[in-house]
């Protein structure tokens, strides 16, 4: 779960919870008044009823209750003692209701839902010794309907949802912010910089922190690169002078191979510092993969030490930068070369590839002698090396450090691995170009 929907469920839960709290309130304190004003409007109306009848002659009683039908809605006849009605307390409301009545007109009240198949608020009362029927608008005693509340809670809610995923987004955005920014400083954009002029007092120092630490790694990476380029520069100087006084005072010829070839093998580990300490810009476009390996295996001519076969198809392109991809394969070529031979001396080299969705996924495989597994999560590693299997060449210790960094900084990732059947394989997996 992301720190987004974490914080967005609390808000959530805590603010539906006090939405559901405030309505059970606000029921419970308006469902006792209700109940009250309800009932004392309609003891009022009997009361004014009972009144108004007792006083009246027979001819004006007629009116009256004609007037009272006509003007108010309020019906009154004579209580049979055969009359069938339904009680009105059916609820806890209802209840409420007829028990105000009661108080209000005696305790011989009767309160109904219907008398003799007529719905209708009935209240039965006397007149002197005469037993007569009120029939009132049911809707005067009408407690507030569930839908209703069910309405502004759903409202409500949807309200708190809606403000709940807004207030997480703001909370979270300077984090998300935050992790991307650290991603790209992960990918070697030391450029990346946040906002130091938010709001928030502990966001901005927090980001301030974060734009130090990026400013002096750049430095840092700086510093690293000429320091390795100076280094590399002011090696090969005396490397050449040793090249050509080897080349002239040496008498021995075996002796002169092998010092051409230690210095050979120095200026090659110099070029590996160089290849390492290189900048991390590169310029994404679309490449033809299969074009980019042949040219790189153009370069292992010699058959008995490496033979490699591709399997690439030539419509295969992928977005990559054409020297940084041709600078990976050959380093895995190099690799292969030096640890990947079989029993026979020759390190046979199989590429192939694969596409899955927006991705291809390269394979460079050999088949050596493999890599103990406990040591593979340590070859990418700068300047560490294996065992002595696959070090039998010497070497700085950087081709697959730096097959790594470069494939990162074309939007890719790489991984190694042994081989099924024996062998070892690395596995680039690059954007496919449209």
């Amino acid at each position: 779960m992301t720190l987004f929907w974490r914080t967005f469920i609390l808000l959530a839960l805590l603010l539906c919870g006090g939405i559901f709290a405030w309505m059970q309130t606000f029921r419970a304190l308006e469902f006792e008044p209700r109940a009250v004003q309800a009932a004392r409007q309609i003891a009022s109306l009997v009361n004014l009823s009972r009144a108004a009848m007792r006083y009246a002659d027979a001819i004006n009683r007629v009116t009256l209750v004609k007037t009272m039908s006509d003007q108010e809605s309020v019906k009154i006849v004579p209580r049979e003692p055969k009359d069938k009605y339904e009680p009105f307390e059916v609820d806890r409301f209802s209840r409420a209701v007829g028990q105000e009545l009661r108080s209000r007109l005696g305790p011989d009240t009767l309160v109904a839902n219907s008398v003799n198949g007529v719905s209708g608020l009935w209240v039965g009362f006397n007149i002197e010794h005469d037993p007569y029927w009120l029939q009132a608008d049911p809707k005067r005693v009408e407690a507030v309907a569930g839908s209703t509340y069910f309405v502004w809670t759903s409202i409500a809610l949807i309200a708190t949802l809606l403000a709940s995923a807004v207030i997480a987004g703001l909370i979270n955005r300077p984090l998300k912010e935050l992790s991307f920014a650290a991603s790209r400083i992960r990918d070697g954009e030391f450029e990346s910089r946040l906002d130091e002029q938010t709001m928030t007092s502990e966001i901005r120092e927090v980001n301030m922190g974060f734009n130090r630490m990026a400013r002096e790694l750049a430095k840092v990476e700086e510093d690293r690169a000429v320091m390795l380029a100076g280094i590399s520069h002011d090696l090969r100087t005396p490397l050449a002078r040793m090249r050509l006084e080897a080349e002239m005072s040496v008498v021995d010829e075996e002796a002169k191979r092998n010092m051409a070839a230690d210095i050979d093998q120095l200026d090659a580990i110099i070029d590996k510092f160089m290849d390492y300490a290189r900048p991390g810009e590169v310029k994404l476009v679309p490449v033809h993969l299969s074009s980019v390996v042949d040219r790189e295996i153009s370069a292992f001519r010699d058959p008995t030490q490496i033979r490699i076969e591709s399997r690439v198809a030539i419509d295969t392109r992928v977005m990559a930068d054409d020297t940084e991809l041709g600078r990976v394969l050959g380093n895995l070529f190099e690799n292969a070369r030096r640890y990947g031979r079989s029993t026979d001396g020759i390190a046979y080299v199989v590429v192939s590839y694969a596409r899955t969705g927006p991705w291809v996924i390269v394979s460079v495989r050999d088949h050596g002698p493999g890599v103990p597994p406990q040591k593979l999560t340590q070859l990418t590693t700068p300047f560490y090396r294996g065992d002595a299997a696959r070090t039998a060449a010497t070497g700085a210790g950087l081709g697959l450090a730096i097959v790594e960094k470069a494939v990162q900084r074309m939007g890719g990732s790489f991984e190694i691995a042994n081989a099924a059947d024996g062998g070892f394989v690395a596995h680039i997996r690059l954007k496919r170009a449209p």
